[in-house]
């Protein structure tokens, strides 16, 4: 059964917020406004996300109208100079392929399986790993595009073509052998030799160091290998998932919220990231929608992290306020976007949400 007061309140602030940000990509928020991000960042999946499940728990026009023109916009990015890079399923699942399984566009279809094309051409076969970011970082792969595989296994399953589904698997199978570690936590980065495949080195990328373990690292490993396992059949990436949710859980502030990176010094006067425990709800959902979860362990776990969010973190009793939640942390090591509302942090609160109140469709 739906609670009305969350939902009444989610449409309030989202009709507030597209009054607000016009044509424009939500990134991060301060003061309350949303401030802008150019239409190749990987952030610009998740605005019109919100706006596609909001179509599809209310059935109302309004969303599917501020919805609709956002493929064809972010497609545009490709036939001129742009930033185009391993996060186009960050934008293209939240967009084109929602579009295409809620309203059957033929159009939407044509590109969902276009940024599929792109993303399996980024994958290099001697390291068996798709290649992250541009310019000169041949051989970088990082645990974020774990995500970005839903993109290619839909392409899979929709065009009949076993390449997408190949290049997923095998990306999965290395993000296995070297970004989780055994107790769990996750390597941000991985520099292999894009010649030989050979791994050369971890980063810390967005972590505190290259030992360290990003929380929101962690967060887009279970969720990608819950969905690895869903889409393969294959319990070793489902246990793969639990195993970095143990960590996960294990490694919570006494609040019930991660910190933004679990083996920071001082780990006490670090911020928060309400996103890292956003994509955790959801991937915990995921895991407890795939085991038989007898005890609801890893539903409970979700349902804890949500009431934890929504009592620390949501600003959903104030419509004009743009954002969700408060305390996401971006890129702390280089001090952006500390403390403050993030759009892919509201994304997954409102999925988690959607999902805790009977939503079944899929984005990710």
């Amino acid at each position: 059964m739906r609670n009305p007061d969350w939902m009444q309140s989610i449409q309030k602030k989202m009709v507030c917020m597209h009054e607000k940000l016009g044509e424009s990509v939500p990134w991060y928020s301060t003061e309350g406004c949303y401030k802008e991000a150019a239409e190749d960042f990987w952030v610009s999946g998740f605005w019109p996300g919100m706006l596609w499940i909001m179509y599809d728990m209310t059935g109302k026009d309004f969303y599917k109208d501020a919805a609709w023109q956002w493929d064809g916009r972010l497609e545009g990015c490709f036939v001129r100079e742009s930033n185009m890079h391993h996060d186009v399923g960050f934008q293209f699942l939240p967009t084109a392929v929602i579009k295409y399984k809620l309203t059957g566009d033929r159009e939407a279809k044509r590109r969902g399986l276009f940024a599929a094309n792109f993303l399996a051409g980024r994958f290099n076969p001697a390291g068996g790993f798709l290649r992250a970011w541009n310019q000169n970082k041949t051989g970088w792969s990082i645990i974020d595009s774990t995500m970005n595989l839903s993109l290619l296994f839909w392409a899979a399953e929709e065009s009949g073509d076993a390449r997408f589904f190949h290049t997923a698997k095998i990306h999965a199978d290395t993000v296995l052998k070297y970004f989780i570690r055994p107790d769990g936590s996750v390597n941000h980065i991985v520099v292999f030799d894009p010649v030989s495949g050979e791994m050369q080195k971890s980063l810390g990328g967005q972590g505190y160091d290259s030992n360290s373990s990003w929380s929101r690292g962690q967060a887009w490993a279970i969720y990608g290998m819950a969905n690895v396992c869903r889409y393969t059949g294959e319990r070793r990436f489902l246990d793969a998932a639990k195993r970095v949710a143990h960590y996960f859980l294990a490694n919570l502030e006494a609040c019930g919220l991660p910190c933004w990176d679990f083996r920071v010094p001082n780990r006490e006067q670090e911020p928060l990231d309400s996103s890292a425990a956003a994509i955790a709800a959801c991937g915990l959902l995921e895991i407890a929608e795939m085991t038989s979860d007898d005890d609801g362990f890893y539903r409970k776990a979700a349902v804890r992290m949500i009431n934890c969010l929504t009592e620390q973190c949501s600003v959903l009793d104030d419509p004009e306020y743009q954002g969700l939640l408060l305390h996401g942390t971006g890129n702390k090591p280089a001090e952006e976007q500390v403390d403050v509302p993030l759009i892919y942090g509201d994304y997954f609160y409102l999925e988690a949400l959607a999902r805790l109140d009977g939503w079944r469709n899929k984005i990710f």
